[in-house]
C-alpha cells in the first residue's frame, strides 16, 4: 500500500461505466489516480472522489496531444480506456468513432514515456463471427465499425510494447456510470420497465463479465506486469457461457414478464461463439461475481429507477 502510494497511474476515460470502477479499484489499492476525461456523460460519476487526497482529474479530450504529454508526464502507468464504446454509438458517429478510438490512441501513444506502462481494454468483438471455441490466437475478423477501430487501436498498442491488452467478454452490472445498453443491462430494465421482452436468435452463445471483475483486472495484471506484459488475454470466465434465452429464463426466475423469441429476423450483433479464457487463468486471475449475483443485483438495483413518459397522464 505505502509503496503504491508514489506511483501515479492516469486513466483515460476514467468517468464512464468502466473507468469509473478502475478508479475506485486503483484508489483502494493505494495508487495514485489522475483521470483525464471529456465528460460526455457528466461528472457525477466521479463526484465523491475528490475526497481521496490520491486522486486528481483533468478535464480533457485524448484527440489533444500537447495536454496528453502534460498529464501523462511522470506517469507509472497510463490505462487507456477513453473511446466511443459499443456498435450502436459508433454507427450513430462514424468519423468521430476513428478519430477517438483510433486517433486519441495515436495521441496517447505520442505522449507516453517509453518506459510508462500501458494497459489497453480491447473488446471480443474483433473476432466478429467465429466457429466453434475463441482463443488469443483466433485471427481477428471484426464486423462492426466498433470492432474495427479497437482492433487497429489493439494493434498500435501492442507494436508499441509495454503493453497489456484485454479483449473483453461482454460487461454487464451496476457502475457509478450505468449503461442500459449492454445486452443483460438492457434485458433487465426492458423486463422491469416495459415488463416485456423481444428476442432475436435465442441461441446465440456469448460470454459474459461483471464490470467490477474487470476493475480487478488492471489491479491483477500491475501487480504481476513482469509476467503479463506483450500479451494480449481474453477476459472473462468459462463459468460465463450462456445463451440469450438462459438469460431470459434467469430474469424470468426474479421478473415477472412476457418475452418473444423472435423465429424472423436477426441481431445486428453477431456474435455467437464461447470463448477460452485458459492465459488469463494460468496468470492466477478469475472472475468472482456469478451470473445469478450480477443479475439479483441488477434487477434489485434498476428497480429503484423511475421513468416517466412525459406525455401520458397515468
Amino acid at each position: 500500500m505505502s509503496n503504491n502510494s508514489e506511483r501515479r497511474i492516469v486513466v483515460t476515460g476514467g468517468a464512464g461505466y468502466y473507468g469509473s470502477l478502475v478508479v475506485r479499484q486503483l484508489l483502494a489499492a493505494g495508487y495514485r489516480v489522475h483521470v483525464v476525461d471529456n465528460l460526455m456523460y457528466g461528472p457525477m460519476s466521479l463526484m465523491e472522489l475528490f475526497i481521496h487526497e490520491r486522486f486528481s482529474f483533468t478535464r480533457g479530450d485524448v484527440l489533444d496531444t500537447e495536454l496528453l504529454k502534460r498529464e501523462l508526464d511522470g506517469a507509472w502507468a497510463c490505462v487507456h480506456l477513453a473511446a466511443l464504446v459499443g456498435y450502436p454509438l459508433c454507427k450513430k458517429e462514424p468519423e468521430r468513432a476513428v478519430a477517438v478510438n483510433v486517433g486519441g490512441t495515436k495521441s496517447v501513444l505520442e505522449a507516453l514515456d517509453p518506459q510508462t506502462k500501458l494497459i489497453y481494454a480491447s473488446t471480443g468483438s474483433n473476432y466478429g463471427e467465429v466457429q466453434g471455441v475463441c482463443t488469443e490466437e483466433t485471427p481477428l475478423n471484426p464486423l462492426s465499425l466498433y470492432g474495427e477501430t479497437k482492433t487497429e487501436a489493439e494493434y498500435l498498442c501492442m507494436a508499441r510494447g509495454h503493453v497489456s491488452s484485454y479483449r473483453f467478454a461482454t460487461a454487464f452490472g451496476l457502475s457509478p456510470r450505468l449503461r442500459l445498453d449492454l445486452m443483460i443491462n438492457d434485458f433487465t430494465w426492458q423486463a422491469l420497465v416495459q415488463r416485456y421482452l423481444l428476442v432475436y436468435e435465442k441461441h446465440f452463445r456469448r460470454t459474459f463479465i461483471h464490470v467490477r471483475d474487470m476493475a480487478r483486472c488492471v489491479e491483477h495484471t500491475l501487480e504481476n506486469w513482469e509476467t503479463m506484459q506483450g500479451n494480449v488475454y481474453n477476459v472473462g470466465d468459462d463459468s460465463m457461457n450462456f445463451t440469450k434465452e438462459e438469460i431470459v429464463r434467469l430474469l424470468q426466475s426474479k421478473i415477472q414478464f412476457a418475452c418473444h423469441f423472435a423465429e424472423v429476423g436477426s441481431d445486428a450483433d453477431k456474435r455467437d461463439y464461447e470463448v477460452s479464457y485458459q492465459k488469463i487463468r494460468a496468470t492466477g486471475f478469475r472472475t468472482s461475481i456469478s451470473m445469478e449475483q450480477g443479475v439479483h443485483e441488477m434487477v434489485r438495483g434498476l428497480s429503484l429507477l423511475e421513468f416517466r413518459k412525459p406525455y401520458s397522464n397515468v
